[in-house]
């Protein structure tokens, strides 16, 4: 378990959801103003997707955004479950975020394809502003799993025989992840007591290799916190 990790525990999943909005807006406000633009990786699920649709009713400085994918699906881009299809559905086309500015993983390009072609993007963005990350019920995070073998050095990863359908994904490296100014996790429900536990107690999953320079802050609810 990192040790400079912030647990905000809140009573629901809309209230984590709400909590996270608030934390991504003034981070947004302070990079624009520090550094002139803000550099923010998406996650999907249900959450962050709870996450999106406050965003949209925000006035933010879109012009000054950067969206970024922490992982994606090796799927055709119109797939009802790719996370890009999610986000802008319910974010991105609603906002004024300008299309060059939105980064999606061409996951349908194939797991090596896709990574080599988003370790890129990714090299000429960090550090990120903010990243954006959920955890598994084995304590995945992004399409980093369990048992998983990468470079570490590498910034992006082609992942095969993934635990979850499809079996072929792109994600960020470990590495690139943890390589932002601010790292929220987005945790809730009753299923993820039993990794949250394991990731408290020290074991070796895949979150613990999130491990940015600053604290992360963790905001979950009472269902997936167990003290």
């Amino acid at each position: 378990m990192q040790h400079n990790s912030r647990w905000h525990v809140l009573d629901s999943a809309d209230q984590v959801a709400l909590a996270a909005y608030h934390q991504i807006l003034e981070a947004a406000e302070q990079a624009i103003k520090e550094r002139g633009s803000f550099k923010l990786v998406l996650a999907g699920g249900g959450t962050p997707e709870k996450v999106y649709r406050l965003l949209v009713k925000s006035d933010a400085d879109w012009a000054n955004w950067f969206v970024y994918y922490g992982d994606e699906r090796c799927l055709p881009v119109d797939h009802a479950d790719r996370n890009s299809l999610m986000a802008t559905r319910v974010f991105l086309q609603n906002v004024a975020i300008p299309t060059a500015h939105i980064f999606t993983m061409p996951a349908e390009l194939g797991p090596e394809l896709a990574a080599e072609e988003y370790k890129q993007i990714v090299a000429t963005a960090l550090p990120f502003d903010m990243v954006l990350l959920g955890m598994g019920e084995d304590g995945h995070t992004a399409s980093l799993f369990p048992g998983h073998v990468h470079l570490e050095d590498d910034l992006t990863h082609a992942v095969y025989n993934s635990p979850k359908p499809p079996p072929e994904r792109v994600s960020m490296s470990a590495k690139a992840l943890s390589d932002t100014h601010q790292l929220i996790f987005l945790i809730t429900g009753i299923n993820k007591q039993g990794a949250v536990n394991e990731w408290r107690s020290g074991k070796d999953l895949p979150i613990a290799t999130i491990n940015p320079k600053n604290p992360i802050d963790i905001y979950i609810d009472k269902d997936a916190y167990n003290s």
